[in-house]
């Protein structure tokens, strides 16, 4: 492919691999993959010239790789780096900040959990839905946390798939740990989308944030080899419909198989979701790959059919879903090898209203992009 179809390059920032950037503002957040990188906050209000304000430290051992910044305060993880086995003296959890003045971060609390921590969530300022571990319980669950006290988060609610909670006799149907755990959950009113790895997705009703209560399923894995990773909704109709981008992710697959694709779900009728197409990127020819080769994460900010989606060895790939049925690529970037890597593995991917796209990788650097 060429390295740079219908996108522009801005800038580019150096430093160490992350698992996600999020941009509040003028301010990047940057979170990153190895200790002791945790955070690094960037100044981009010129998006030509990034410059570094601050980076938070994290203790060896711990994976520090999600970010989330609403009113002044951010949310960052805490977790047990892949594969998920905790040390002497591991803590997992959230560490929440002030970061009303982004260049001097303030811890405001800790928000400790059981087990390997938390993994994805969102944040939109006073509540967090997380995936945290939790005594008692196989692999990560749902749970709502209420920040209106940053110092002091209260649990709002928890929510799983049966089998998970093995203290109060529940047995899991499916073999293997974290084969069914809360890998992502996103809100769009009062619902929440949640990608539950080898359980695919739900779709939850938290209207009553006390009482989630499942409104439809939908599990692909297997057939299909790869866990469910995102269940992004769309926040407008298409041709009359409303819609999930679903990706599932290139790693811990059944069994070989081609690099995993982005899928197109119809939620018009939510308690009967539908699939009705799928993208993959051209390149692919089909034969079983290594892992890190496939889909990963869309933009989770959407303005209008076209997604940028990371697509770890295939770079930044922008598909519009105008034709649901249909999706086609219509930009795409592949980034240079980081330094050290053997190949490019971008990993997560936020598209900000003005247009700029910014892009990660999980081995190193930042890209600041836009379409042209």
């Amino acid at each position: 492919m060429n390295r740079a179809k219908g996108i522009r390059e801005v800038a580019y920032f150096d430093c160490p691999g992350s698992g996600q950037v999020y941009v509040d503002g003028h301010i990047a957040y940057l979170a990153h993959m190895d200790a002791p990188a945790g955070t690094t906050i960037v100044d981009v209000r010129d998006p030509k010239n990034p410059r570094q304000l601050n980076q938070i430290q994290v203790p060896s051992g711990v994976h520090s790789h999600k970010v989330r910044v609403a009113n002044d305060l951010m949310v960052v993880n805490w977790e047990a780096p892949p594969p998920y086995e905790t040390g002497p003296g591991f803590r997992g959890g959230l560490a929440i900040y002030d970061v009303s003045k982004p260049d001097k971060p303030r811890q405001i609390t800790f928000w400790q959990c059981a087990g390997v921590g938390v993994h994805r969530y969102d944040f939109d300022g006073r509540y967090a839905y997380i995936s945290p571990t939790v005594d008692g319980y196989e692999g990560n669950i749902v749970m709502i946390l209420d920040l209106a006290d940053p110092s002091r988060p209260e649990e709002v609610s928890r929510w799983w798939i049966p089998g998970q909670w093995i203290a109060g006799g529940e047995t899991p149907t499916w073999e293997g740990y974290r084969q069914t755990w809360c890998h992502h959950p996103l809100r769009l009113g009062d619902r929440l989308y949640v990608g539950y790895w080898h359980a695919g997705f739900v779709i939850l009703d938290i209207s009553d944030m006390r009482q989630p209560r499942m409104i439809s399923r939908l599990d692909w894995s297997p057939p299909f080899a790869h866990p469910t990773h995102t269940a992004l909704p769309i926040p407008f109709p298409v041709r009359g419909r409303r819609l999930l981008v679903v990706t599932d992710e290139d790693v811990r697959k059944l069994f070989p198989s081609p690099p995993p694709f982005m899928w197109i779900v119809d939620i018009t009728d939510e308690t009967r979701p539908m699939p009705v197409s799928t993208f993959q990127v051209e390149e692919v020819d089909g034969s079983p790959q290594r892992d890190f080769t496939g889909c990963h994460q869309p933009a989770e900010q959407v303005y209008n059919t076209e997604i940028p989606v990371a697509w770890f060895a295939y770079g930044l790939r922008v598909v519009d879903i105008g034709n649901p049925h249909a999706p086609r690529e219509v930009a795409s970037f592949l980034p240079p090898v980081p330094k050290g890597a053997t190949r490019v593995c971008s990993n997560d991917v936020f598209l900000t209203k003005e247009g700029l796209i910014y892009l990660v990788d999980r081995n190193g650097g930042l890209y600041i992009l836009e379409r042209v």
